[in-house]
């Protein structure tokens, strides 16, 4: 929409100056804020350890590659809402700089444990206990995800959303791939819901630890 400016003249009488189109600071505000929100938790993870991952067993979240910020945006925040961790496999395709995180305003980060890694050799470097308990999501799955008995600290990995997992770590893993289920003709569900299906999964498996099961509701 156009809006027309105009200025009052000497003698009282207005006249139209210039036809400015305004910029749509929504969109841009939308592209910035869903870009970076996610990365303020590395700023808050300098500051801060959750306090709820001390005494009771942790569901990990990695993510191999992740492209799309707004995907893992969602992921995080699922991630905040259950205590899971959150780890960012290398190369990412979002900034995760300190100026990028500097532009998100965010309220729930301080809830989300989450670290990066270079590739995955460097994440199994630093979690070798990750190779004995871990469920690789995958469409090529010879099994769907009921068929898994989930640990309550176990590490479930999510490829990135156009290729999804390397080939080489499914195979290495063959056992320990599950799919969603779904149409044939469907290529595949949205990464973040594929994350918030098997990590609630996993919980329920688990009695939902650490989690609050009810709410409050008015009795009409």
């Amino acid at each position: 929409m156009q809006k027309t400016v105009r200025v009052r003249s000497q003698i009282g009488k207005t006249a139209p100056v210039a036809r400015i189109k305004p910029m749509n600071t929504e969109f841009f505000r939308k592209k910035y804020h869903f870009a970076v929100e996610f990365t303020a938790a590395m700023h808050y993870n300098k500051r801060s350890i959750p306090k709820w991952g001390r005494w009771y067993a942790v569901l990990n979240i990695v993510l191999v590659e992740p492209e799309i910020p707004q995907n893992c945006g969602n992921i995080a925040r699922t991630c905040a809402a259950t205590g899971s961790r959150l780890h960012l496999i290398r190369p990412l395709g979002f900034d995760i700089s300190d100026r990028a995180v500097k532009r998100a305003g965010l309220d729930y980060w301080h809830l989300v444990h989450v670290a990066d890694y270079e590739d995955l050799d460097a994440f199994f470097a630093q979690h070798p206990e990750a190779k004995d308990d871990l469920w690789l999501a995958t469409t090529k799955a010879p099994r769907d995800y009921t068929q898994a008995r989930f640990s309550p600290d176990c590490w479930l990995f999510f490829g990135k959303e156009t290729a999804g997992l390397p080939e080489a770590f499914r195979l290495a893993h063959y056992d320990r791939c599950l799919r969603l289920p779904m149409r044939e003709e469907a290529r595949s569900l949205n990464l973040s819901n594929s994350v918030a299906i098997l990590t609630y999964e996993a919980l329920r498996q688990n009695g939902f630890p650490g989690l609050c099961g009810t709410g409050e509701m008015k009795n009409l």
